[in-house]
């Protein structure tokens, strides 16, 4: 097995949409908030090269947006799915499986594009799309509050095209998987968020997608305005980054654009970032 980090674009989103109910003056010093009160964010994926099979996970929000859209986001750098794949070495038609956490469309947008003649169709034309069903089920018919997060032209077309696999379990632990990880499920963010377990030369690593969006997070009440269900979401990051802390496990950060991977150590305050690396020279030394 290899692992590659995906950047797949940069954005910006409001500081107190992300801390919830956290004062500001807290939250600041970890995300520095421009003169619109927005946070930089990472659209960071990761691949997963093992044997025949390059497996995606998430997508980033795509480039197929309209501009007015695009205007709310305020998007940052040179990052680009299909180019960082191909700094990677790898073409877009490669791609076996794409791996979806959840249906928001910063982590599914990119995989439905258009054509010249203004069809959407999945973006990696030999993939299988893996999504857990009782989370489709979520998606596809919203509830108010999570309705902007899914849109469905970066989700039914993936029907449509066949292409589309669901996976089944009510967890929270699935070790019995198509992949070659396990996936814990939690549902305090949305309906059955995945976040793959990796086993990786001999480290333990999670995807943390949206249950630790940046490791501003750590902190366990500083949870998302986002999620659907915030109180769940203080238990199961609790229990995950207590079990995570006391088993050396590292934490894969999907949104923190300074942090790619961090450890963990035991604060009185609680679980708090130890050291941060980047993947290629963590475990190329490990």
């Amino acid at each position: 097995m290899k692992l590659h980090v995906v950047e797949a674009g940069n954005f910006k989103l409001d500081g107190g949409a992300m801390f919830g109910v956290v004062p500001k003056v807290l939250w600041e010093r970890t995300n520095p908030a421009d003169e619109n009160n927005q946070i930089e964010m990472a659209c960071r994926c990761l691949l997963v090269e093992h044997d025949s099979r390059l497996i995606l996970i998430d997508t980033g929000m795509g480039e197929k947006q309209s501009e007015k859209f695009f205007s709310h986001y305020h998007r940052w750098g040179n990052h680009t799915l299909e180019g960082s794949l191909k700094k990677a070495g790898f073409a877009i038609d490669q791609i076996t499986d794409v791996f979806l956490t959840h249906l928001h469309f910063d982590h599914c947008g990119g995989a439905v594009r258009y054509t010249d003649q203004g069809t959407l169709v999945p973006s990696f034309p030999n993939a299988s799309f893996w999504v857990h069903k009782e989370h489709w089920l979520w998606a596809t018919t919203p509830n108010v509050r999570e309705k902007a997060s899914f849109l469905p032209e970066n989700i039914l077309p993936l029907e449509k095209s066949g292409q589309l696999q669901f996976i089944e379990g009510s967890g929270p632990l699935l070790e019995k998987t198509p992949f070659p990880f396990s996936i814990l499920l939690v549902d305090g963010h949305t309906e059955k968020q995945m976040l793959p377990i990796i086993d990786y030369r001999g480290s333990r690593l999670v995807f943390c997608a949206d249950l630790i969006p940046t490791a501003g997070h750590l902190p366990v009440p500083y949870v998302m305005g986002y999620d659907t269900r915030p109180l769940l979401t203080l238990d199961e990051k609790s229990a995950f980054l207590k079990e995570a802390e006391e088993n050396d496990v590292l934490l894969f950060l999907e949104h923190d654009p300074n942090h790619e991977i961090i450890s963990l150590k035991k604060t009185e305050k609680g679980v708090r970032m130890k050291a941060s690396y980047r993947l290629d020279s963590y475990f190329s030394v490990s």
